[in-house]
């Protein structure tokens, strides 16, 4: 069958108006597609990794947005006494927005003798002791390290001052991690976020992070921190990392799951694309299936040719339309958050060939009908036709 491409691509050439508004209306469906299925598997990989981890998260009871919640500092020291606890993180959290959004900027103020040891990153783009350092001479400094895909969508570079609202902080370093969520988020030193301009933060954070033992039973612990605090000046509601995040993330886990649909709604577009094309060539080409099979042709190989131009259309619009999705995706940095948690939209070859397995398999689908018309084309009348 494959002595026949020639005559396949040349077919489609010489309409080549239409089979171009074809693929491209293809690869616009596909490029889609691939884009909520980058949500989707930015939302199960955070949850993955979430789950992985041993770590609570400290909030104050009955809140929900970050600027909202205002713990004690001090209850790391007793949390820390806690049978099962490995470390207590304080951290102050700025947002620029807690509902959902394309560009939430995420700061997290952390101490940074604990920062390394609660986050997996390393930095490509400028020096750690700079922003490590420049906290010990008793000022607030304003010293930042950025994550990358942050710092590319903002074009962001080492020593420049980046501000938002009434935080301005000079960029002391650009991370990576192999947690794609991680690189949308910024953070600053502790006191800065607390001392800065306009809040009178200084004793309090938003949330603290605890870092469990191996073997620790952390329902046990969530249960026992509340328990303490429960009496206290400010009630706390203490969960897994991971539910927190769930729970964050509520509303925009439905919409991205009602986004699913859209993707749906795509591939039935490459399908009524496709198979429009192929229908409206069977049209024109009646006298020419004919042609063929009076020459020898059977039934079967014309109706092979018909299905093999649907598909050849169908898959060059999917290649068109993954490998500018994937680009897009890879270098754009996007991600989409709320109340400080961000998802990132994630490119990966299984969804890259998973978009490619739908184009193609629409443009086989699409294809069947325009091709079983064209092989059962009755000779003489189509050779009469005009």
């Amino acid at each position: 069958m494959f002595k026949f491409a020639p005559y396949v691509l040349k077919t489609l050439w010489r309409h080549r108006a239409r089979s171009l508004l074809t693929v491209s209306g293809s690869a616009t469906a596909v490029f889609v597609y691939c884009f909520v299925g980058a949500v989707h598997q930015g939302m199960n990989d955070l949850q993955r990794r979430q789950e992985s981890q041993r770590s609570l998260i400290v909030f104050q009871a009955n809140k929900f947005c970050p600027a909202t919640s205002h713990l004690p500092q001090d209850y790391d020291r007793q949390i820390n006494g806690i049978d099962g606890v490995r470390e207590v993180v304080p951290i102050q959290v700025f947002t620029n927005n807690c509902r959902a959004s394309l560009d939430v900027i995420v700061f997290y103020g952390i101490s940074p003798s604990k920062l390394r040891n609660v986050r997996d990153f390393e930095l490509v783009k400028g020096s750690w002791p700079v922003f490590r350092d420049q906290g010990r001479s008793g000022m607030s400094s304003n010293a930042a390290v950025v994550g990358r895909a942050v710092a590319a969508r903002r074009q962001i570079d080492v020593g420049q001052e980046f501000s938002i609202g009434d935080i301005s902080v000079r960029v002391a370093g650009i991370y990576t991690s192999n947690n794609p969520a991680e690189e949308n988020y910024i953070y600053a030193h502790l006191d800065y976020l607390q001392r800065r301009r306009g809040a009178n933060l200084v004793g309090t954070v938003t949330q603290i992070e605890v870092l469990l033992e191996q073997g620790a039973d952390s329902d046990r612990i969530c249960q026992q921190i509340d328990d303490m605090f429960r009496g206290g000046p400010v009630e706390t509601n203490t969960q897994p990392k991971g539910v927190f995040q769930a729970q964050s993330l509520g509303d925009l886990a439905q919409l991205v799951d009602m986004a699913r649909y859209l993707g749906y709604a795509c591939v039935g577009l490459v399908l009524a694309l496709v198979a429009t094309t192929s229908v409206m060539s069977v049209q024109d080409r009646i006298q020419q299936h004919a042609v063929l099979q009076t020459i020898g042709f059977s039934g079967r190989r014309v109706f092979c040719l018909v299905l093999a131009e649907s598909v050849v259309l169908a898959t060059a619009g999917g290649l068109l339309g993954v490998a500018s999705a994937m680009g897009i995706l890879e270098l754009s940095g996007l991600a989409v958050g709320a109340e400080a948690v961000t998802v990132a939209f994630t490119p990966s070859l299984p969804l890259a060939l998973t978009g490619l397995v739908v184009s193609g398999l629409s443009g086989l689908l699409a294809g069947v009908m325009p091709a079983w018309h064209a092989a059962r084309t009755d000779i003489v009348p189509a050779l009469r036709h005009a």
